[in-house]
C-alpha cells in the first residue's frame, strides 16, 4: 500500500524511459500553481507536481498528478538515482551527484486533502528543529487484540485501549487494520531470551516476523548485559548468535528496554508510529506469552 497521497502502480507515469532516474520538468500547464513536475521511479512511476525544482531554502509543496507527461515537457534537473525507497509515510530518495543529492518526501494531509512535504535535512531543521523524521503516531483509539494463550502480557496501564482477542501469524503484539498486519513486535525476557538463543527457536521466531514484510522487531525486558551478568557460563555463546541472527534478518533489530516498563514504553511508541504510517485505524495485537 502506497502512503497516503501516492497511487496505486501503474495509475500514473514517470518520464518516458528514465525508469531508474529522477526528473523534474516544466509544467505545461501554465495556469498551475505547482510549475514543475517531479518524477520518481517507484512502484510504477510516481508522478508529482511540486511549487519548485528542489527544496533548497525551505520545505517544498506537491501534489500528486495522475496525469501522463504530455508532449515533451522541458526537463530542468535530471539525476541517476541511488535509492528510492518507501518508509512509511515518507519516500527516500538518494541521487548520484554531489550537491543536491539527499532528500525526502513526507505524505500527509493539509486541511483534510491529501499533500506533500519535499524537504531536506537543512530545510526540515530551519522549519522544525525538534522533528528529523517524520514522526508517526496512532490515530483514535486503539484495540489490544489478546492472543487466548496469553497469561501475563503488558497491560499498557494508562492508555485509553480496549480488549480483543486474535492469534498473530508472528510475535506477540502486533497493529492491524482489518486482516491485514500492519506491525509485530516479539516479547523476550532475559531468560526466554537465553532459552530461545540456545534451542534455536528465536531463528525461526525472526524468519516468521522477517516474512511478514511490515516493521517488526524483539524487544526484551533487559539491557543486553543482564545476559553477561546472568548467564556468565553462555555469555559469550548467546552473544556470537546474536550477532550472527543480526546479520542475517537485519529487518528485525533486536532491542534492550532495560525493564519490562521500558520494553511495554517503546512497543507502545513503536507500534503507534507504524499505525500512524498506516493511516488506517489501527488494532494492538497480543500474542502468546514470550514467544
Amino acid at each position: 500500500m502506497l502512503p497516503e497521497g501516492t497511487a496505486p502502480a501503474g495509475s500514473v507515469r514517470q518520464y518516458p524511459g528514465v525508469e531508474d532516474r529522477f526528473v523534474v520538468a516544466r509544467n505545461p500547464d501554465a495556469a498551475s500553481r505547482l510549475p514543475y513536475l517531479v518524477s520518481l521511479p517507484l512502484d510504477g512511476g510516481v508522478l508529482l507536481r511540486a511549487r519548485e525544482p528542489w527544496p533548497r531554502g525551505a520545505r517544498v509543496f506537491c501534489l500528486r498528478d495522475d496525469a501522463s507527461w504530455e508532449g515533451e515537457p522541458e526537463v530542468v534537473d535530471e539525476a541517476e538515482v541511488v535509492l528510492c525507497r518507501r518508509r512509511g509515510a515518507a519516500i527516500d530518495l538518494v541521487l548520484k551527484r554531489s550537491q543536491n543529492a539527499r532528500s525526502q518526501f513526507v505524505f500527509t494531509q493539509v486541511r483534510g486533502r491529501p499533500a506533500v512535504w519535499w524537504q531536506t535535512q537543512k530545510t526540515v531543521q530551519a522549519a522544525n528543529p525538534g522533528a528529523r523524521v517524520p514522526r508517526g503516531r496512532a490515530a483514535g483509539q486503539l484495540t489490544v487484540v489478546v492472543d487466548t494463550r496469553e497469561k501475563y502480557g503488558w497491560r499498557f496501564t494508562g492508555r485509553e485501549l480496549s480488549v480483543e482477542r486474535r492469534v498473530l501469524p508472528a510475535g506477540d503484539y502486533g497493529v492491524v487494520a482489518g486482516d491485514r498486519v500492519i506491525a509485530l513486535v516479539e516479547r523476550k525476557t532475559v531468560e526466554n531470551l537465553a532459552a530461545s538463543l540456545s534451542d534455536g527457536t528465536l531463528t525461526f521466531q525472526m524468519q516468521r516476523l522477517a516474512e511478514q514484510r511490515v516493521p517488526a522487531a524483539v524487544v526484551v525486558e533487559a539491557d543486553y548485559p543482564d545476559v553477561f551478568r546472568l548467564h556468565a557460563g553462555r555469555a559469550s555463546w548467546l552473544a556470537d548468535v546474536m550477532g550472527r541472527l543480526a546479520v542475517r534478518y537485519p529487518e528485525v533489530p533486536l532491542v534492550f528496554a532495560g525493564s519490562r516498563r521500558f520494553a511495554e514504553e517503546w512497543t507502545y511508541r513503536f507500534l503507534g508510529a507504524a499505525a500512524g504510517d498506516a493511516g488506517e485505524s489501527p488494532a494492538i495485537v497480543w500474542g502468546p506469552e514470550g514467544g
